[in-house]
């Protein structure tokens, strides 16, 4: 049997035409797109204090996404500066404000403002989206924060009940065992979630030896960088196939979703248009090559963002995806967060979790950058949370993996690097209090 063709196309046929049957084009999409950018870009210079400002004196009149490059960027620093100035509605239209202060940062943290009809956007492309990995007899359990109306465990909750799915908000784990007796007990069979929670659950149940308990068919990762080595821990542990999501709060909580063919997300395009420029330049990257994703949303009412810097690296995929879908294809996520140890060799929470999330007795850990004692030394603290007992062993296997990231092998070597572990045995994962990202902590100065 074939790869049947990712749900988010008739989706987003029916959002550009009007009917979801009939073949969809590329052209159709592009079409719509420069229509929508239009409107957008008409819709923010008349409303929005920071597009009025950021825009005077431009042409913003675009007549082909080659335009688009004669615009300046948007960036995170702009919404923690001037987050009231991106508004384009009355605060009384405002349903759900979100206050981001990402872990590892300082600072004045990025408030965002969403409408009802902008949170409708987010709830209908969990409904659509979702069709790629569940069928109605299946029951999910939503392992994200759904308490608060208008949370991103919420508005999955009610995309998944227009679809005709069952589904339970557990919220962030904060007791693998707990977690496992309602998967039982409800009979659940999709579990959606954070990466090293549910890794730190399969591991949990793995100890427990109760695995054959289970009958899990799909795992959905989100909110963070999601490692190949968790991503194979599942599908050996639970026999099961693991999706990857990608969004970010800024883009409406979505931006694109694999299909059973596992090669890239698939894109939002009738509610994001999405770019990849050169960091550096800020030209557009050449096609297939690596840069930065940029993003602009052609729908929000509220705060529209335009060519909103993410930080996030990818490129676009060229050729068809194995599903025959007409959707533009976007690699896997590397990660978001850079902190420099030269002027060319930089870290990645992304270098840490391929290394030591392959190591079976490593539930989650922490990383932090602070001065050395010396000039031009840093140190590196990683605090890591053991299943099990800590031994000598333990400590040289870490360090060995730590070894496989040249930069960090490279500045050890160099003394410019001094490592420092600091563990903590448990038997269980330490709860999380939000879904903010893993980055690493940079505390050094700077001079």
């Amino acid at each position: 049997m074939g790869i049947k063709t990712t749900s988010l196309e008739p989706w987003i046929k029916h959002k550009i035409t009007g009917t979801s049957s009939g073949i969809l084009t590329r052209k159709q999409i592009e079409d719509y797109q420069l229509a929508k950018l239009q409107e957008t870009l008409a819709w923010v210079t008349s409303k929005s204090r920071f597009y009025t400002r950021l825009y005077s004196g431009l042409e913003c009149k675009i007549s082909s996404f080659q335009d688009m490059v004669k615009l300046p960027f948007t960036t995170p620093e702009d919404l923690k500066d001037n987050p009231l100035d991106f508004l384009c509605v009355s605060q009384n239209d405002v349903n759900r404000i979100v206050t981001l202060q990402s872990s590892g940062t300082t600072g004045k943290p990025k408030r965002l403002f969403f409408s009802e009809a902008d949170q409708e956007l987010t709830i209908d492309f969990f409904h659509h989206g979702i069709l790629t990995l569940v069928t109605p007899q299946d029951r999910v359990l939503i392992m994200l924060p759904g308490e608060l109306p208008g949370s991103v465990g919420d508005l999955l909750r009610l995309g998944l009940e227009r679809a005709g799915i069952f589904s339970i908000i557990h919220g962030l784990m904060n007791n693998p065992e707990i977690a496992l007796e309602q998967i039982k007990r409800e009979n659940i069979n999709v579990l959606v979630g954070i990466p090293t929670q549910v890794l730190g659950l399969a591991r949990f149940n793995d100890a427990k030896d109760c695995a054959s308990s289970l009958s899990l068919k799909s795992v959905l990762l989100s909110t963070d960088y999601v490692p190949l080595a968790v991503v194979q821990e599942l599908e050996s542990a639970w026999g099961c196939k693991v999706f990857n999501h990608y969004g970010m709060t800024e883009m409406g909580l979505g931006v694109g979703l694999e299909c059973e063919g596992f090669c890239g997300y698939h894109l939002r395009e009738a509610d994001l248009y999405i770019e990849i420029i050169d960091p550096s330049s800020g030209l557009p990257a050449l096609d297939g090559c690596l840069g930065e994703v940029v993003f602009t949303t052609l729908t929000r009412s509220a705060m529209p963002l335009v060519r909103y810097r993410t930080g996030d690296m990818s490129s676009f995929i060229s050729g068809p995806c194995v599903c025959q879908t007409v959707l533009k294809r976007l690699e896997l996520i590397k990660s978001r967060d850079r902190v420099y140890l030269t002027e060319a060799d930089y870290l990645t929470m992304a270098d840490f979790d391929e290394v030591l999330f392959v190591l079976d007795n490593v539930l989650d850990f922490e990383v932090t950058l602070t001065d050395g004692m010396q000039a031009k030394e840093s140190h590196l603290q990683l605090d890591i949370q053991l299943r099990g007992p800590v031994s000598w062993e333990v400590k040289r296997t870490i360090q060995q993996a730590l070894d496989k990231i040249p930069v960090v092998r490279d500045a050890r070597q160099k003394g410019s690097l001094r490592v420092f572990f600091y563990f903590e045995s448990s038997s269980v994962m330490i709860s999380r209090k939000s879904t903010a990202k893993r980055q690493i902590r940079d505390k050094r100065r700077g001079d």
